[in-house]
């Protein structure tokens, strides 16, 4: 990272991040161009160092084909603060935090994970505690992304 003074790399730098942010932007491989789209999250750490990050969607589709060609991804979580004020527009910019990383995009059969991670999607999203049946998961695709490769940064408002 070239802005090391910006890096953040502890646990809860980064969960504070993930709290407060409701958007990963997931980038893979569609043959020779990039595909990009953003869904909603839940996410887990397994360890220090790796994290899971999950996703529910329709059962097919472009998503789930270009993943199932090619399981490597990139993604993206971000939240724009609000605007640095500046004299010279070179220096006009956003405070912000992000979390960028790489990973390998898993679909989930089993249906007991696949209750489980639904019920990690929601709690995040909403705040809500929902237990799911197996019935309820068989209508959608589940995946994850499991990442050992991210980093955390962060422009924040001087104090005062």
């Amino acid at each position: 990272m070239r802005r090391s003074d910006r890096e953040i790399s502890d646990r809860p730098g980064l969960e504070e991040i993930l709290c407060r942010t409701k958007t990963c932007h997931i980038a893979m491989i569609d043959g020779d161009w990039p595909y990009i789209v953003p869904l909603n999250y839940g996410y887990r750490f397994l360890d220090e160092n790796t994290l899971e990050l999950y996703f529910h969607s329709a059962k097919e589709g472009k998503k789930l084909d270009v993943i199932k060609a090619n399981s490597k991804v990139g993604f993206a979580i971000s939240n724009e603060g609000e605007p640095v004020e500046a004299e010279l527009p070179c220096n006009l910019g956003y405070y912000y935090f992000s979390i960028i990383g790489f990973g390998e995009a898993i679909i989930i059969e089993d249906p007991e994970e696949k209750c489980e991670i639904l019920s990690v999607i929601v709690k995040h999203q909403r705040g809500m505690d929902v237990v799911f049946t197996p019935q309820q998961a068989e209508t959608v695709c589940v995946f994850k992304i499991v990442s050992d490769n991210f980093t955390g940064k962060r422009k924040q408002k001087p104090a005062g």
